[in-house]
């Protein structure tokens, strides 16, 4: 009888040790709301900079960051562009938030990205900042670690980019690729949303951070597919990550690039490497 009494208890505790485990990790990996423009107030959770301001004439305040509801899905987004339809010169339109858990040096955390493309020509940058508002300001590119591009830009040595999603990499701007075919992604699709998951490691590059992964589901990929591995921070500082940040740029006034917009919508993060979707 007293064996089985001791059975039972054992098997209790046993059992209260591993539930409190499971009740731990499932707290772990509970996605964190970064944004999803669903509340009309969160556009004044975002402070909106133009640090290189040359519209002429000059227009204060140019870029447009704004919510849009669909009409017919009720979905509310958030509709970046460096400026307004024609209106040119405005080449740094930083757009910034906090974010709800700092993302530790030596840590790992997944983030949740949707995007969809208004329309090319554009050149559009998102990412984490590891800086201040004041650091993201004074810094804008230079503000961003790990960061994804969307673009069709015509570069300075005159390359033309393609309109495929970029990563950052120690050489410079990368397509993502279509593993699969071997060959980088095909020209990003307007009008079509793209889930974006990025597993960030933001250890020392010591201990082989300051990278992360990338995949996409959305346009020729129909679900989710790892495009990038390892893509570089911008910086490398080995600081705490702690903002969420947007750029974009319309180009000079002499040769704009354009002023199509990103959409975004449904921003999350959660700790650790998590593929599910939190939506």
């Amino acid at each position: 009888m007293k064996q089985r009494i001791f059975t039972i208890i054992t098997t209790t505790i046993l059992c209260s040790l591993s539930l409190q485990g499971f009740a731990f990790n499932n707290t772990e990996t509970t996605w964190l709301l970064i944004d999803n423009f669903e509340n009309p107030a969160s556009i004044n959770t975002w402070e909106k900079k133009d640090t290189r301001n040359d519209t002429s004439p000059h227009i204060a305040n140019p870029q447009v960051s704004i919510l849009k509801t669909h009409p017919e899905t009720e979905n509310t987004f958030l509709l970046k562009k460096p400026a307004a339809e024609n209106v040119v010169g405005n080449r740094k339109a930083l757009t910034f938030k906090p974010l709800p858990q700092v993302v530790n040096v030596g840590e790992t955390y997944t983030f949740f990205t949707r995007i969809n493309i208004e329309y090319f020509p554009n050149n559009h940058i998102f990412g984490l900042s590891n800086l201040d508002a004041a650091g993201i300001t004074k810094n804008d590119y230079n503000a961003l670690e790990p960061s994804i591009r969307i673009t069709d830009k015509r570069e300075s040595n005159g390359f033309k980019n393609s309109g495929a999603i970029m990563v950052k990499t120690n050489e410079g701007y990368r397509y993502i690729q279509n593993y699969a075919e071997k060959r980088p992604a095909k020209p990003a699709q307007t009008d079509v949303w793209y889930d974006i998951w990025y597993v960030v490691n933001n250890s020392t590059v010591k201990n082989n951070g300051q990278t992360f992964d990338v995949y996409v589901r959305g346009g020729e990929f129909a679900v989710q597919t790892l495009v990038y591995k390892e893509a570089d921070f911008r910086m490398k500082r080995e600081l705490p990550l702690i903002y969420f940040m947007m750029n974009s740029n319309t180009g000079s006034v002499k040769k704009p690039y354009g002023n199509g917009g990103v959409r975004y919508d449904d921003l999350y993060m959660v700790k650790g490497t998590l593929l599910t979707s939190p939506i």
